[in-house]
């Protein structure tokens, strides 16, 4: 007996022991890698909730849960219906739907956002009693600007926290500032005085914007982004014993940015914060930066995490070091990681998964999902221009990466084509298509259309792979995953980088497929789409 109790005291220790080692105890930037930018969070209890911006993309809004601020779980979107916001046709790239704030009051989850040039534009906000859906028709409200948020106070009272320029004026180029008005939640309308609280933390401070307004130890914190959303972003505040201002700048402003680091440094453009405190009474904070690679933005903006203490009033973001490092020491929260999903989608469920995005608003069924088959309808739509062509992508998330995929297609039909796309705006990506009895790959930088090469290839069933590694991207071809052959020569990531594509969205890898200009009854197969990253 005393021997199975030791062996059982022996095999405990080292299951404690193996899970303890489990347990990292720091983690990597970015927490959400790949193109989420202009992140917002919340906590409800020991749950937190994050929002990224999505433009042009629909589903729009992706909304991420976590228990521990480090592993997150997609499980939703806010716009998730095709007549709750029109993305239209012709909406320009990254145009659509900006800087997103959520938040939680009396049991429910408010998103508020801007759609900047929709056919129904303007700032708007929603609401869900389930953060993962449904959410509900927008309520649109009376406001200039963009990347508005929402903040209570402890007497109940909801106020909006607006972007831009009250006076109409600017005393130096890019002058933009915060305001502030009550929102009338019952009536869905702002009322009573609009003031504005602040043009910037300092004279020819630029860009102030994506504000968020706390109340912390009794006093209320103003924090914006400024400098804009590239090199010189940095996030500032302002504090004020009163909602209604004198908001005074803190004078350690900037508290948060990278671009004294230097344009070489591998993090930059770091800016437009959100900070949540914990359960345990910590602070931490999600925020927005690119990272380089060779020269090169590849990835765009990612969500990266960093803690926050408070010296007085003022944020000490990362103390003793200052700015947002590649590996931290992570949260005091159980750590809670989900279970991973599969790299190969077979397409086996009703629904797509939760990954895929197509372009603006979709107003027909182009899609379905057969058989363990997803097909797509080819229209005459193409992803050279402003529309919804039939394409579904997903977030490229690693600087290493190998997506493969198996198709169906055949045509007789010089115009019909299918095959797979990487994809940044419509005048920069890659195709890798099959056209009658041939492969081609073509490149589209900055609207300039080069075929990269062509080869002969005559089955049905083909596999095409992107294989990315830095900025080297090589795409191949063939009849199974064992046997394929290179086409054409290494190409370069840049195409979809920041540096060439510019722009606010972030590259995707999916599959495509088109009748060009005319209409058609064929249909592409995906047997499976499997994505690899490091």
């Amino acid at each position: 007996m005393k021997n199975r109790l030791a062996l059982f005291l022996l095999l405990s220790l080292g299951l404690s022991s193996l899970l303890a080692q489990q347990v990292p105890e720091t983690f990597k930037n970015p927490i959400l890698p790949g193109y989420h930018p202009d992140p917002s969070i919340c906590r409800v209890g020991e749950d937190y909730y994050m929002v990224n911006s999505t433009f042009e993309w629909f589903p729009g809004m992706p909304i991420h849960h976590s228990k521990d601020l480090v592993n997150w779980e997609l499980i939703g979107y806010g716009i998730h219906r095709p007549d709750q916001l029109e993305l239209q046709e012709g909406l320009g790239d990254y145009m659509g739907v900006f800087a997103v704030t959520i938040r939680y009051h009396d049991g429910l989850f408010y998103l508020i956002n801007t759609c900047v040039q929709c056919e129904k534009g303007g700032n708007f906000y929603i609401t869900a009693e389930n953060p993962a859906g449904p959410w509900s028709d927008p309520v649109w409200l009376d406001a200039p600007g963009i990347d508005p948020s929402l903040m209570w106070d402890d007497d109940g009272r909801c106020y909006y926290v607006g972007h831009g320029n009250l006076k109409g004026k600017q005393d130096w180029p890019h002058q933009q500032g915060a305001w502030l008005q009550e929102l009338d939640i019952k009536q869905g309308k702002l009322i009573g005085q609009r003031r504005q609280l602040t043009y910037g933390h300092a004279s020819n401070a630029v860009w102030t914007e994506g504000p968020h307004l706390y109340k912390i130890n009794g006093q209320y914190m103003l924090m914006v982004a400024e400098g804009g959303t590239g090199f010189n972003h940095s996030t500032t505040v302002h504090h004020s014993d009163s909602i209604w201002g004198p908001y005074i700048p803190d004078q350690v402003n900037p508290v948060l940015t990278h671009r004294h680091l230097g344009r070489s440094y591998p993090v930059h453009s770091i800016g437009h914060t959100d900070i949540v405190e914990t359960q345990n009474g910590e602070w931490w904070a999600v925020m927005l930066g690119k990272r380089l690679v060779d020269g090169y933005t590849l990835l765009a903006r990612e969500t990266f995490l960093c803690p926050v203490t408070f010296e007085d009033q003022t944020p000490v973001f990362n103390p003793g070091v200052g700015i947002v490092e590649a590996e931290m020491k992570r949260p005091d929260l159980p750590w809670s990681p989900f279970e991973s999903k599969p790299v190969r989608d077979e397409f086996e469920g009703k629904q797509l998964d939760l990954v895929w995005n197509m372009l603006r608003t979709p107003h027909s069924d182009w899609y379905t999902i057969d058989n363990s088959q997803l097909k797509l309808k080819l229209r005459p739509n193409v992803l050279d221009s402003l529309t919804n062509p039939s394409l579904l992508g997903r977030r490229i998330q690693h600087h290493n990466f190998e997506v493969t995929l198996n198709m169906e297609f055949h045509s007789r039909k010089d115009n019909e084509k299918a095959g797979m796309i990487i994809y940044r705006r419509s005048n920069c990506h890659y195709q890798l298509l099959k056209e009658q009895n041939e492969l081609v790959l073509i490149r589209t930088e900055r609207g300039e259309k080069t075929e990269v090469a062509r080869a002969t290839f005559k089955d049905k069933n083909v596999v095409l792979k992107a294989s990315g590694q830095g900025r080297d991207l090589i795409f191949s071809y063939g009849t199974s995953e064992d046997n394929m052959i290179r086409l054409g020569s290494v190409q370069d990531m840049k195409v979809v980088s920041f540096e060439v594509a510019e722009g606010f969205n972030g590259p995707y890898v999916g599959m495509y497929a088109t009748s060009t200009g005319k209409s058609s009854k064929a249909i592409a197969g995906f047997n499976w789409f499997e994505y690899i990253g490091e």
